[in-house]
């Protein structure tokens, strides 16, 4: 890691708040408000996953925000590539005809759903979210993908926690973080 790529990256690391126990216990929760509410923080990742996915990628049609904090970096990232932005959200919250995907919980089922509209076969898009952890919502935001017949060009989050094995469950899908715990 380069000098000026090791500041910038500790500089979102130290605006990462770790709470010990939360939602329950033996969870250490990762807690990103406190980059978002630093305007520097928050610019400094836009910018990193900006250069990257530049230098990685000549053609990128869409950012794919997956709900809920997907949607604070999407936006904003698909705005300085030029691009435009979709989301994936949570089921019953979009307007028109969607397609769903059903993905397993700790404790149950959840669905994602996106407009069926939303991207064209064969365009290229890039996933957000600000966590991957199991990997249970990206693997279905991929899914969701393959039923539009759209290319993932890559799953993209801020925070990566290694020890849950997420990227490993998205293979083929390659991975991309700013920021690894175990």
């Amino acid at each position: 890691m380069s000098g000026e790529l090791g500041a910038r990256r500790r500089l979102l690391e130290e605006r990462v708040r770790p709470f010990p126990d939360f939602p329950c216990p033996g969870v250490l929760f990762r807690d990103i408000t406190p980059l978002l509410k630093d305007p520097i923080a928050f610019r400094t990742v836009v910018d990193l996953l900006e250069a990257h996915l530049k230098a990685r990628y000549p053609q990128i049609d869409f950012i794919a925000g997956l709900d809920s904090r997907g949607f604070l970096f999407g936006p904003v990232l698909a705005q300085r590539l030029g691009i435009g932005c979709v989301l994936i959200r949570k089921k019953g919250k979009l307007p028109g005809p969607t397609e769903s995907v059903s993905y397993a919980l700790e404790y149950g089922q959840a669905e994602l759903e996106i407009q069926s509209d939303a991207v064209e076969p064969g365009e290229k898009v890039v996933l957000i979210d600000d966590l991957l952890a199991t990997g249970g919502t990206m693997c279905a935001a991929c899914e969701l993908m393959k039923k539009l017949k759209a290319e993932v060009l890559e799953c993209v989050v801020v925070i990566e926690l290694k020890s849950l094995k997420g990227a490993e469950k998205l293979k083929p899908f390659p991975v991309y973080s700013l920021l690894q715990y175990d």
